[in-house]
């Protein structure tokens, strides 16, 4: 399931926020139209920036409500305000600096400039704009260097321009994180800031439609997709945003979006046609989908079944949306309440729990809760995920399958919770799984970001010993 609501705080107030952000603006010199609209656009960004700090919300959902209040903005205005805004958060750990040198109006427009190059945005007059707004000789360098493709041509960058910082790699991701993650190496650690420093693509999972027959149809609607080397049902949307209500293939129930490193839990549950399984924490069931599309594949006529169960009530009815739009029939849900089971002990095939995590796995996707969460994000989780995996263990069969998942790259929320529920419950038994993107044979599986361009996940498959 995952929950990536960040611990909360005191919001700030609009007019908070406004008093900020006309600091930072009054003594701006504007003397032509793109400069104009270069204020403007800063104006705007500054302020959810204040607002998702501040109140530590999620950008995308803050960002979303303003956008729904402010009906002004055409598709070029939302461009420029939200890749700026995630941009902003994605280079957070070295734009920071700036403030400790310069004044408030020169980091912040160094920082909106700055981003706009690192990530090759395409509004060369705004950019520039800023550039001259933040009146630091330094950005120079700026306008005789192009070849950014690389995270360490990036850091080379910020180095040339402001030499009295150090723009290290692991400064791109919070301290705390490094302390939980010991095990990774250097050239590890650096792949992972480099993944999470790059937008990530939209994937998508097919049900029902050949990858061959979707990427045609889509190509007729000018939307590039590609087929996953890894999956035969996983499909590369790109990075451009798709309005899905105008997509033929999603209301038909054709296509679901499901990031890649996801899919990858589906896979490695591998329900049978016939079985039944609890999704024990289904949240608006992408997962649950998946168990009910792998049944199918098998057989189109499978007799399998799934529940699905949630302690929310509206992930819920959105499940029973998909799963009707899907013409899902074997599914059904029961709201997870209390400490009682919701299902019947012992019964099911499979069960599934995607416990609640502190979603780093997810941090390239939602830059911002990098520097919204703190260490309780990871501290606090594994005391909840050992509950909840040992009460639902007691749903699954003799011989059945537990699979336990998360959306976390930490192994205080993975490998320690396995390893504890297993010294409590000695009939489970791991099982050996290959990875799908590196085809090592582990018994506890995580997915990292750059291993195919997908989410970071982590997932481990027991078996309940006969008798």
């Amino acid at each position: 399931m995952g929950d990536s609501t960040p611990s909360q705080s005191t919001q700030a107030s609009p007019s908070e926020a406004s008093a900020a952000t006309h600091h930072i603006h009054q003594s701006v010199v504007v003397e032509t139209p793109a400069q104009k609209r270069a204020l403007s656009y800063s104006n705007t960004i500054h302020q959810l920036f204040t607002q998702v700090m501040d109140a530590k919300q999620p950008a995308d959902r803050i960002l979303a409500d303003y956008f729904r209040s402010h009906k002004k903005h055409g598709s070029k205005d939302r461009r420029v305000i939200r890749e700026s805004l995630f941009g902003l958060f994605r280079w957070h750990g070295w734009l920071k600096q700036l403030t400790t040198a310069y004044t408030a109006p020169q980091a912040w427009f160094a920082s909106l400039a700055l981003t706009a190059k690192i990530e090759d945005h395409r509004w060369q007059d705004i950019s520039a704009a800023w550039q001259a707004f933040s009146t630091l000789t330094e950005l120079k360098a700026l306008d005789s260097i192009d070849d950014l493709d690389s995270l360490h041509a990036k850091q080379q960058l910020l180095q040339r321009c402001f030499n009295q910082f150090n723009f290290a790699v692991t400064e791109l991701a919070p301290e705390w994180y490094w302390r939980h993650s010991q095990q990774l190496t250097d050239n590890e650690q650096y792949a992972l800031v480099d993944a999470l420093s790059c937008r990530p693509p939209i994937w998508g999972r097919l049900q029902g439609i050949s990858a061959a027959n979707a990427i045609d149809k889509l190509s007729k609607l000018d939307i590039e997709a590609k087929m996953s080397e890894f999956f035969v049902d996983a499909i590369n949307l790109g990075h451009k945003s798709i309005n899905l209500n105008a997509l033929g293939l999603y209301n038909q129930g054709e296509l679901e979006i499901q990031d890649l490193g996801s899919q990858v839990i589906g896979n490695i549950c591998a329900p049978k046609p016939n079985e039944s399984w609890w999704d024990a924490c289904s949240g608006a069931g992408g997962k649950t989908l998946q168990l009910r599309s792998h049944m199918l594949l098998q057989d189109k006529h499978s007799k399998g079944s799934i529940l699905a169960s949630d302690i929310r009530k509206r992930p819920l009815e959105e499940l029973m949306k998909r799963a009707k739009r899907a013409k899902f029939k074997q599914i059904t849900v029961a709201p997870w309440l209390s400490d009682a089971l919701p299902v019947t002990g012992d019964h099911f095939d499979g069960v599934l729990v995607d416990a609640p995590c502190s979603c780093t796995g997810t941090w390239r996707r939602n830059p911002d809760m990098r520097w919204l969460d703190d260490e309780h994000a990871i501290t606090d989780k594994p005391a909840l995920q050992l509950d909840i995996l040992s009460r639902a263990s007691a749903a699954v069969r003799s011989g059945g399958t537990l699979v336990y998942a998360t959306c976390s790259i930490s192994p205080s929320e993975n490998e320690a919770v396995v390893n504890a529920f297993l010294a409590n419950y000695p009939q489970f038994e791991l099982q050996p799984l290959v990875h799908p993107f590196t085809g090592l044979t582990t018994t506890m599986l995580t997915v990292m970001p750059y291993q195919a361009n997908s989410d970071g996940m982590f997932v481990a498959k027991m078996i309940k010993k006969p008798g």
